[in-house]
């Protein structure tokens, strides 16, 4: 083949990369109780590893032409008026947050202002309040969804109470109905966790359109993965430039990287206290971080997208299998629920031992058959060393919550789950609950 044209050359690459592909990344076959049943992991082809490819020969060292299709395109998913890539989820939130308090933002958050949040939840969902100087108000769960309880949201509000940030636990959907009630009612920001819920509905909506913004993660075990990365999807007018300015070190300046003078007075501008001419490109107008993403990461993320659906319907049809199996062991285990408005796309199938079944005894029956097991995030996480002594406030007794840390854990049904997997994971709750049904 000539490679006098770079496009020649780069399809010959592509080609031998899908045939790296197909020689060393196989999947070995599966043996019962050897092979690793991992509790999530990357699905991918030669498709994303192309992408990388590209993305390396052109030299996009910095968020480039895969980052702006992959905004658009998840824009275009959830229909939000903005999205943007970050590095990672919980960077996602801390954006969220950070946008909340910008002096931009008509009616922004103070430090000392309430957040209503769950106590069962992850620690980055907990961190940029408390950054920010923020009071997290925590309010117990419901038990079978792990999410937040929606009738003690209510109680919870007080003088101080300005946003509630909802995380949607392991897919499954909250209560938007009452919660957004709630919101209106109340006057209140809302903002949504939507890292373990990509592609969950509520009422036939999907959540991440609710809130005035909400987080995304693209980490390997998720729905979709970046290697790193996560997003915000941005439903508020007043936060759209906001966010991006925060995202981008805090500039005034919106211009993509590598562009100039977007706005046509590049150094027409007087802001603060600086003279005026100085470049818009170096006005700060928000504290900020640089919390884009790379092309690569992007490149990975844009064939993913195109599978995410796929990804989800396996999610779901593993969950049913496990459930229609576990059923008969509901004397035991609290098996998960969901609100009959919700459709909810998986991250985990959690359970909740009871009547004498020690959730130790249980993991450690799986873990040893190299069936991977986890834990529902930090459990109460007041509970945790590192938020033990918070400035934080309790709704309630948390009774649900402390349950959830003594009693509670998941399992995978992500989509690199094979039909021997599932049916050896099946077979290990059998024998561990033969004599006892």
């Amino acid at each position: 083949m000539s490679h006098d044209h770079p496009e020649a050359l780069k399809k010959e690459i592509f080609n031998k990369v899908k045939t790296y592909y197909e020689l060393f990344h196989k999947k070995e076959p599966f043996v019962p109780g050897k092979t690793k049943i991992n509790y999530a992991g990357r699905v991918y082809d030669e498709r994303e590893m192309i992408n990388i490819v590209d993305t390396a020969l052109d030299f996009w060292l910095t968020a480039g032409p895969y980052a702006g299709k992959l905004e658009k395109a998840i824009k275009d998913y959830f229909d939000s008026l903005d999205m943007l890539l970050v590095n990672s989820g919980s960077s996602a939130n801390l954006l969220m947050v950070s946008a909340l308090m910008s002096r931009q933002m008509e009616g922004h958050l103070e430090p000392g202002d309430e957040v209503i949040t769950p106590a069962v939840t992850f620690p980055t969902t907990l961190a940029p309040l408390l950054q920010n100087g923020l009071v997290p108000v925590l309010v117990d769960c419901e038990a079978g969804t792990y999410n937040i309880d929606p009738d003690l949201i209510e109680e919870a509000i007080t003088e101080k109470t300005r946003a509630l940030f909802i995380p949607h636990t392991l897919g499954n959907p909250c209560d938007m109905e009452k919660i957004v009630k709630i919101v209106k009612r109340s006057g209140l920001f809302l903002l949504e966790d939507v890292c373990d819920a990509f592609g969950s509905r509520f009422d036939g909506r999907l959540v991440g359109t609710y809130g005035n913004m909400a987080s995304l993660s693209f980490y390997p075990a998720h729905h979709l993965t970046l290697g790193e990365g996560g997003g915000v999807l941005v439903n508020d007018p007043a936060l759209k430039k906001i966010a991006l300015s925060i995202r981008d070190w805090g500039r005034d300046c919106w211009c993509a990287s590598g562009q100039n003078d977007s706005c046509g007075k590049r150094f027409k501008w007087q802001l603060g206290d600086l003279p005026y001419g100085y470049d818009h490109k170096y006005i700060y107008s928000n504290p900020g971080y640089n919390l884009k993403v790379t092309d690569m990461q992007a490149a990975i993320g844009s064939a993913q997208l195109d599978k995410v659906d796929g990804f989800i319907r396996l999610r779901k049809a593993n969950f049913k299998k496990y459930f229609d199996a576990f059923k008969k062991y509901e004397e035991y285990l609290i098996l998960p629920k969901a609100d009959p408005r919700a459709d909810p796309s998986w991250f985990g199938f959690p359970i909740t031992v009871r009547n004498g079944i020690e959730r130790l005894q249980l993991i450690e029956w799986l873990e040893d058959a190299n069936i991977e097991t986890r834990l529902i995030f930090g459990g109460n996480i007041i509970r945790q060393p590192a938020f033990k002594d918070t400035a934080c406030r309790c709704h309630g007794s948390l009774e649900e919550s402390d349950r959830v840390m003594n009693d509670a854990f998941f399992i995978g049904v992500y989509p690199g789950l094979t039909a021997e997997m599932t049916d050896f994971v099946t077979d290990r709750f059998d024998k561990f609950f033969d004599g006892r049904v």
